[in-house]
């Protein structure tokens, strides 16, 4: 698999020009890229050179009736919602501004997210032992072995 090229420093500085003002709005990488969420939803990121913005389906294909705009395909299969904006409208702030506000506002209908859950199970938990209870089981089976 061929490696994936890190975003320029200017794009990622226009595509944070862009993002819009709301306090919701959080920014994190994704796979190493700089990418925008709210509510725990994806709605635009960078990818290598371009930009990518997560769209309702009209907006979509409005976005992919302009020169350049392309379903978002990084491995060879396309992420639903999500559309590639075109060189021209990256270069054009005011543009790109108002796809990534779609974007948002698109993310902002969808349900939230829950935060990720950091706690094992109860199954793994209890399949886990501490070196002391684990020390304490060998030497209960060393003993029984032993009296026998």
């Amino acid at each position: 698999m061929k490696a994936w090229k890190k975003t320029s420093p200017e794009l990622v500085a226009a595509f944070d020009k862009a993002l819009p003002a709301s306090a919701g709005v959080t920014r994190r990488p994704m796979f190493g890229y700089a990418s925008a969420f709210v509510n725990g939803n994806m709605f635009a990121g960078t990818f290598q050179d371009a930009i990518v913005v997560r769209l309702a389906e009209r907006d979509r294909a409005e976005l992919l009736k302009v020169k350049g705009a392309a379903p978002f395909e990084p491995m060879g299969r396309p992420m639903k919602e999500y559309v590639v904006v075109p060189a021209s409208i990256v270069a054009t702030p005011k543009a790109l501004g108002a796809w990534i506000d779609r974007g948002h506002r698109f993310a902002l209908a969808l349900p939230a997210k829950s935060a990720a859950k950091t706690r094992p199970t109860t199954k793994s938990v209890a399949k886990r032992t501490t070196g002391k209870q684990a020390t304490a089981k060998k030497r209960a089976a060393k003993k029984t072995t032993t009296r026998r």
